[in-house]
């Protein structure tokens, strides 16, 4: 059986010792951003099921950087390994394109959007992997409604025990990056009343909940060997906490995110976490206690960011209040400032985050095209325009 029992934690509120004294260096923490995507026909916003005869067309790296995904609608595109947002910033417009034009060749369109507009009741067509077909037999209805693309972002951090740590601080700040890219409020043609719907579609998963206060790396293996043994995920494929570390990589993956409408904003989400990384691994290092959030009350925030998004009320989980949505964005830019300017991603992510404030985020803009026709086909329009913009802060 595997070990619950409590160990003690990594941070005690008398402090703790540092795990190393070294220097951290933002710049030289890497990126990496995987993305999903929806196969939409254009003249009406419906999902199709073509995502084999669309990555057959594809060419070149595209062919090698973009995968299947769950179901027949949706593909993924995971980046190279970058260390400067305009370079990612690049390579994302690439992938977007060449898929794009891929979906072109066969009649459809490529959506960044985090939710099926119309056309996804009851279980989806899934992709022929028999993992998929295996969670369809194991959580039946659970899979209804499935099909929803997030963005996920992996920052370097190659002592597993150190990311854990840092996964621990990064808690109550992921609401808010949940908040600022929120970009799902239609859903099979209607608005659902959720920034997010996404976040809600997720979170019927058994594992798909905020990342749990690690007190160790055996910790963190017990929790995964007891879901195992419980049947909540059929392998570790299915962790999906919203701050998990990779099996396949030396990284910590953020998952809060829906997958972004534009490459810019993909890139400015991927700066955030990386300045949220190399603040908390500064703090780790010097024995700075993570803050000790309630699971419960961190729930709650992602639930309001789910449902509100930025441009609503956030609970502050620091200060056990709700306030404005930006006006948390801001105190996490004021928490992040300092590494954000030792690395020069400070001018590009203001001006980003300008940008989201003067035009809306993804939630608002999809809203605002939904009202003008009422159809999933105007939001979709918007967004087949928005995936592939090469707009740059």
């Amino acid at each position: 059986m595997p070990d619950v029992t409590r160990e003690g934690r990594f941070d005690t509120v008398h402090g703790s010792s540092p795990v190393t004294r070294a220097p951290v260096d933002p710049a030289a923490l890497t990126l990496g951003v995987e993305e999903e995507f929806l196969l939409l026909d254009p003249g009406t916003g419906r999902v199709v099921p073509a995502a084999e005869e669309v990555h057959a067309r594809l060419a070149g790296p595209a062919a090698s950087r973009l995968v299947f995904e769950l179901t027949r609608f949706q593909l993924e595109s995971n980046s190279a390994v970058h260390t400067e947002l305009r370079a990612l910033h690049g390579d994302l417009v690439e992938s977007r394109r060449a898929a794009a034009r891929a979906a072109a060749d066969a009649g459809l369109g490529l959506a960044a959007c985090g939710t099926a507009l119309d056309g996804n009741v009851g279980v989806p067509p899934l992709s022929s992997c028999p993992r998929y077909h295996a969670m369809l037999r194991e959580f039946g209805a659970v899979m209804e409604g499935q099909g929803v693309c997030g963005c996920h972002v992996h920052v370097g951090l190659g002592d597993r025990e150190e990311a854990l740590r840092v996964s621990n601080h990064l808690r109550p700040w992921l609401p808010v990056l949940q908040a600022l890219t929120a970009n799902s409020p239609i859903a099979d043609g209607r608005d659902t009343g959720h920034a997010s719907w996404r976040a809600m579609v997720m979170g019927r998963w058994p594992s798909a909940e905020p990342p749990p206060y690690f007190r160790s790396r055996r910790h963190y293996e017990s929790l995964v060997a007891g879901m195992l043994t419980g049947g909540a995920i059929l392998d570790r494929g299915m962790i999906y906490w919203l701050a998990r570390l990779s099996d396949h990589v030396p990284t910590l993956e953020i998952r809060a995110a829906d997958v972004c409408p534009t490459a810019a904003e993909t890139a400015m989400l991927a700066g955030l976490v990386r300045g949220l990384a190399a603040t908390a691994l500064r703090d780790v290092r010097a024995g700075v206690p993570a803050p000790d959030v309630e699971d419960t009350l961190l729930r709650a925030a992602f639930w309001r960011a789910a449902h509100d998004g930025v441009e609503g009320e956030a609970y502050d989980l620091l200060a056990g209040a709700r306030v404005p949505g930006w006006h948390l964005v801001d105190r996490m830019l004021e928490h992040v400032r300092p590494m954000l300017e030792e690395n020069g991603d400070w001018a590009p992510l203001t001006l980003q985050l300008d940008h989201l404030r003067r035009y809306g985020s993804g939630a608002a803009r999809q809203r605002a095209a939904y009202a003008r026709g009422g159809r999933p086909r105007e939001v979709a329009e918007m967004l087949l325009a928005e995936t592939v913009s090469s707009r740059w802060a």
